[in-house]
């Protein structure tokens, strides 16, 4: 049976050549903390990289089911985010982590990705998509005080253009945030979502499933 209509776009040695930078460090840091909130006894991650997230998760006693296309990372399963029905069962997981994956699908399958999400959670979904903008970033520490952060950002609104891997960012022309948010609403609450401070490119939604 054919696994996808996608092809896998980078090789194996990506994850583990120049990959994991501070920055990206610092997203490892928010998807495990976003994951650990949620209180999970099981968890789907999907897209698994250099296995620094599961890795972590797996030395928390939690249970962790991986998913990729590339058979090369030796996920538990290889396939893809737009045919986990085939593979897992409904509701087999509390928390699903689709961290800075659905953006290498063409947008036609945004959603369709988000209803299979939908379908094998429990509880959350947490995502974490690209956002280009221009943005402003301000820190305020006074005596006595907690640190005040402000973000002020300016979308671009340039046309997107396929790099190899990115099909679609946030703030380009044709995804707008609100579009993006409008979808996700169909089939989740978003409890928050943010722009992680220390690197402004990454925008996560904590998502609670629609009873």
């Amino acid at each position: 049976m054919k696994l996808s209509n996608f092809e896998i776009q980078v090789s194996k040695e990506h994850y583990f050549k120049e990959y994991t930078t501070k920055k990206r460090w610092i997203c490892y840091w928010h998807q495990i903390d976003e994951v650990l909130k949620t209180k999970p006894k099981k968890i789907l991650e999907i897209g698994i990289g250099n296995k620094t997230v599961s890795d972590y998760l797996k030395n928390q006693n939690i249970k962790i089911t991986t998913v990729d296309i590339d058979k090369n990372l030796k996920p538990d399963y290889v396939c893809s985010v737009t045919d986990l029905s085939k593979y897992l069962k409904e509701k087999s997981f509390d928390t699903v982590l689709c961290a800075e994956v659905l953006e290498h699908l063409p947008f036609e399958y945004f959603e369709k990705s988000l209803k299979e999400i939908k379908r094998v959670t429990k509880n959350y979904a947490i995502i974490s998509l690209p956002y280009v903008c221009i943005n402003f970033r301000f820190s305020f520490k006074f005596p006595l005080f907690k640190q005040k952060k402000i973000f002020i950002q300016m979308p671009l609104y340039k046309k997107h253009e396929f790099d190899g891997e990115h099909y679609w960012e946030i703030g380009k022309k044709k995804y707008p945030l609100n579009k993006i948010k409008k979808i996700i609403q169909k089939y989740f609450l978003i409890e928050k979502n943010y722009l992680v401070w220390e690197h402004p490119y990454n925008m996560f939604f904590i998502l609670k499933v629609k009873k």
